[in-house]
């Protein structure tokens, strides 16, 4: 009798304690899936911002993730174009990347994006940045990279590690210039000579 009274209370406690272990167990789990499922998605979709009534960007992606909580985020896992727009609706830049990712300040403001592999910027005088990285921070209205960068003008190649721009790309500056090449019509492959 004592020996059965003693299983059932072992097995009593095994179960109070298993059940209050596996509550938290799944509580852990679905916690963590919900932060790994996003709230929206959108399918080959076109997003287009503005400002007083104005159109500055317009964003493509094959595909973007909205997700919750305190720091909303979105993600573009599939890539994304984007063309930035002057007042007179003139196409001013455009980036092209694999990837990217914004980051929300929680009150519907985007406040950073990040684009990243194979990172293409072209602005409006035809000037080309290519690097892996690149981040915009809209409070300083910059874009920055810590990464390699290739910037190609008409005239010149210059490469380096690390810049920073206005977020146009109009004007720029590398912090670690590891070389410039000049660019003449007779280094071009497949140009004519005459």
């Amino acid at each position: 009798m004592k020996t059965t009274l003693l299983y059932t209370l072992v097995f009593l406690s095994f179960v109070f304690t298993s059940c209050e272990n596996d509550i938290a167990v799944v509580n852990s789990i679905t916690s963590a899936a919900e932060k790994a499922l996003p709230i929206q998605s959108s399918k080959n979709a076109e997003y287009i911002y503005s400002d007083s009534a104005i159109v500055r960007a317009r964003l493509n992606a094959p595909q973007i993730d909205n997700y919750g909580g305190k720091k909303p985020y979105m993600e573009l896992p599939k890539g994304m174009n984007i063309v930035f727009f002057q007042e007179d609706k003139k196409e001013q830049t455009k980036l092209t990347a694999n990837y990217g990712i914004g980051y929300d300040n929680g009150n519907g403001v985007m406040e950073k994006m990040e684009a990243k592999g194979n990172v293409i910027v072209v602005n409006e005088k035809g000037e080309t940045l290519n690097t892996e990285h690149l981040i915009w921070n809209a409070f300083t209205k910059k874009i920055y990279t810590d990464a390699f960068v290739k910037i190609t003008t008409k005239d010149q190649v210059i490469v380096g590690d690390g810049m920073e721009a206005d977020q146009d790309f109009s004007s720029y500056e590398i912090k670690n210039v590891k070389g410039t090449f000049d660019i003449k019509d007779a280094d071009i492959p497949g140009e004519k000579k005459d």
